[in-house]
């Protein structure tokens, strides 16, 4: 039978997987007699009681829950792929320990595995948080619709369903300062977006920041799209463009023995515009510059100090006499 495994990215969630770790367990009423489950929970680097809770999850259901325990904080992204390396499931889902996704999705898009599908996605249609947090939200998935990847749902999504094989191909890619999801859908398998709404966080806070919102926008950009870089094209060509004008206006005037505009706090606006224009297009540049160094260093994406691996359930014994 197809075993299933869902990997579940943990920082500082120390109060949520004693309600999450029971609700994965009932959500398996839900799936088709036989299916086998390992579930993959990866610390973080959290340093409060998350690594002693997880600990405790093991220790009810220790045939199903593998256990990663990262030695220092790599971001959500990074721990999703640790998780994914230690998955041995021949179909593979990643899920939030926070119940902001609903598990019971996970029933439905692995229906659509069984029809042949390799890649579903659970889309945020709509979700239960505050206007600011959806605006930004938002906006973000837009732009990269717009710019990088015109294919993603819109809204987003947290929440994806895969075959192992492309489990084996984000692998083996090894991508730094990435986004894993849009790495699944960039492979350019066929794939089927299931919207939801997106529950409201009810245990424990976010530390899902603005600064680290940012950072992705800026990895996920640089990662799928010459957008940065041509756009410091267009605008350098632009510029020049009005140079060109401006120089033509001055000899005009001057053929025609006309004075020439005295500006001199026009022409500090405009060297000061100019060098923001070609020092930001520097940072633009640094960036993958960066990328490319961090890429060729080869270091791993994270350090595991600790793996515990499910332990499959005893065998009884046979009866004697």
């Amino acid at each position: 039978m197809p075993k299933l495994s869902v990997i579940i990215p943990c920082y500082y969630n120390e109060a949520n997987i004693p309600i999450t770790g029971p609700e994965l367990i009932r959500n398996e009423q839900r799936f088709p007699p036989g299916v086998e489950f390992e579930y993959v929970l990866v610390d973080d680097g959290s340093r409060d009681g998350t690594w002693a809770a997880l600990q405790g999850f093991q220790q009810q259901y220790p045939d199903r829950v593998t256990l990663v325990k990262l030695a220092g904080n790599v971001g959500s992204y990074n721990a999703i792929v640790a998780g994914i390396a230690h998955a041995t499931g021949d179909c593979l889902a990643v899920i939030t320990a926070d119940l902001q996704d609903p598990p019971e999705l996970l029933a439905e898009m692995y229906g659509y595995w069984e029809r042949g599908l390799k890649l579903v996605l659970a889309n945020r249609a709509d979700r239960e948080e505050g206007l600011v947090q959806s605006l930004v939200s938002n906006t973000f998935h837009y732009l990269m619709r717009r710019i990088a990847l015109p294919g993603v749902p819109s809204g987003g999504f947290d929440m994806v369903f895969f075959d192992r094989q492309l489990r084996d191909q984000v692998v083996q890619m090894h991508e730094r300062n990435s986004n894993v999801f849009y790495l699944l859908v960039w492979l350019g398998y066929p794939y089927v977006s299931i919207p939801y709404t997106r529950r409201k966080r009810e245990v424990g806070r976010s530390r899902w920041t603005f600064s680290k919102k940012v950072k992705l926008f800026v990895d996920s950009l640089l990662s799928f799209s010459f957008f940065p870089v041509r756009m410091i094209s267009v605008l350098g060509l632009g510029l020049g463009a009005v140079a060109v004008a401006y120089g033509l206006f001055l000899l005009v005037l001057r053929l025609l023995g006309e004075n020439e505009p005295e500006g001199w706090t026009t022409l500090m606006l405009v060297l000061l515009f100019v060098s923001a224009f070609q020092m930001v297009a520097l940072g633009i540049i640094g960036e993958y510059v960066w990328r490319g160094l961090d890429a060729a260093r080869t270091r791993p994406l994270y350090v595991a100090e600790q793996v515990q691996p499910a332990r499959p359930a005893a065998p009884s014994a046979p009866p004697v006499g």
